[in-house]
């Protein structure tokens, strides 16, 4: 019997709220792979909540930790006081941190991390003495959160269109997805590094590098429906910002800790960015916190510009390394490194790989992409109903098979939590597979109204 709750008041984010009140999906507990709903069924989890439970629902570790800290101390400013864990914390982050990135600045989850690179961006460039680099560098299709800076450099239409201007001087590099030459590649797609180009031959030409602070892009655009970097593109974007002085930021709230088999992409892929953005897996979602991992001579620009006994950057946060979320940090990056979760996720990756392609010639199916423990599958969409069919997958998915995917437009994303089974990812690809045949003979709701 489901649990009676009045869901009036609460204006859900990211939600079609009247859908979503006429018949809720509430989730009331939570353990390993599965969450428990209110009608007591177990929902196995196919996306690491938001791509953020890594290790796996209410790890006992983690739990503990928290726990401890908060009947130890609740809080501790960090405005001109500190508190042992968070220095701690700082540390343990910077050693599976890429060599030459070694000083953190904290905030409360990937938004807030993004907003607070680009300052630091535009206000390096600035303690250097060169105010005219004030232009932020972003890429179509792009996800950086919903802050201000983030929306700005975000390339999603929907995030931006009640908004209006956010912020002057911004522009967006083209996307790498091509899916009539690379559909259905197994990991990173052979054609398209030449895109990279463009940043140099057409953004550069067109504004003047000398004006251009930063470029933010994440290393596998996960949020529009894992858009993968095809070979060589993440190295030309690289080498263009080393040529002009731009610095480079990459976005890995959702591809840190593990996503790819790695501590980062960065790792993954070879290319050491200026700064890393990170959130989510960085407590395993347990307690919200994000953090900008900085390279030291970018920090030191800082110290060296400000007068002694002064603050040298006029930014941060109540909650900059709150207790809660250092001693949960602490914890999941020990759980990481003790349960070899990285190196179990780039073992499981060939697997889920082989499952995540069998559903090509599945009905509707375009395209499969893929990389470590994530994936997209590109559905064929209704005409004039944007994202119907991947919304009617996920719905028969969480109430007919017991399976949690997430959508994004007409492209399913699946990024399960790291301790995923051989045999789970048989029974969320086979979910899929049924959902889709099951469908193929009865027409959506949608398609009627067509």
């Amino acid at each position: 019997m489901a649990h009676s709750i009045d869901t009036t008041h609460f204006w859900m984010p990211f939600t079609a709220n009247r859908q979503f009140k006429a018949r809720p999906r509430l989730l009331t507990s939570a353990k390993g792979m599965y969450y428990t709903t209110d009608d007591g069924r177990q929902i196995l989890d196919g996306t690491a909540g938001l791509w953020c439970v890594n290790a796996g629902h209410c790890h006992p570790k983690i739990v503990e930790a928290i726990a401890q800290q908060a009947a130890t101390m609740d809080f501790a400013p960090t405005f001109q006081m500190g508190h042992p864990k968070v220095f701690e914390s700082a540390s343990a982050l910077v050693k599976i941190a890429p060599e030459g990135l070694n000083r953190v600045f904290y905030c409360n989850d990937g938004s807030e991390a993004v907003d607070t690179a680009l300052k630091i961006a535009l206000a390096y460039h600035r303690m250097k003495g060169d105010s005219l680099r004030t232009r932020l560098i972003g890429r179509e299709r792009a996800y950086h959160g919903v802050g201000f800076g983030g929306v700005a450099v975000g390339g999603i239409a929907g995030n931006r269109k009640h908004l209006g201007p956010t912020l002057a001087g911004v522009d967006h590099l083209r996307h790498p997805l091509d899916i009539k030459r690379n559909a259905f590649s197994r990991g990173l797609p052979e054609n398209g590094a030449e895109i990279a180009d463009e940043f140099e031959q057409r953004l550069l030409a067109l504004h003047d590098p000398a004006t251009v602070a930063a470029l933010i892009v994440e290393p596998l655009q996960g949020s529009t429906g894992v858009i993968l970097p095809p070979k060589g593109y993440l190295q030309k974007l690289r080498s263009i910002c080393d040529r002009y002085g731009i610095l480079l930021i990459f976005d890995e709230v959702i591809t840190g800790f593990g996503r790819l088999g790695t501590a980062f992409a960065a790792d993954y892929f070879g290319v050491v960015p200026d700064m890393i953005v990170c959130a989510k897996g960085l407590t395993n979602a347990s307690v919200p916190m994000g953090a900008v991992i900085v390279r030291q001579d970018i920090h030191d620009a800082f110290m060296q510009a400000a007068p002694a006994d002064t603050i040298e950057f006029f930014h941060g946060y109540t909650y900059s390394g709150h207790p809660l979320a250092a001693a949960a940090m602490l914890a999941t990056l020990e759980v990481y490194r003790d349960e070899q979760l990285f190196e179990r996720a780039a073992a499981l990756a060939p697997y889920f790989e082989d499952a995540v392609h069998s559903l090509r010639g599945s009905p509707w199916v375009k395209d499969v992409r893929n990389l470590g423990l994530v994936a997209g599958i590109e559905l064929e969409g209704i005409p004039g109903k944007p994202s119907a069919r991947a919304f009617d997958i996920f719905q028969k998915c969480f109430w007919e098979k017991g399976v949690m995917i997430r959508t994004t437009g007409d492209i399913i994303a699946l990024s399960p939590p790291l301790i995923i089974e051989k045999g789970e990812i048989d029974r969320i690809v086979g979910a899929i597979a049924e959902s889709l045949k099951e469908l193929k003979s009865v027409p959506t709701t949608a398609e009627a109204a067509v």
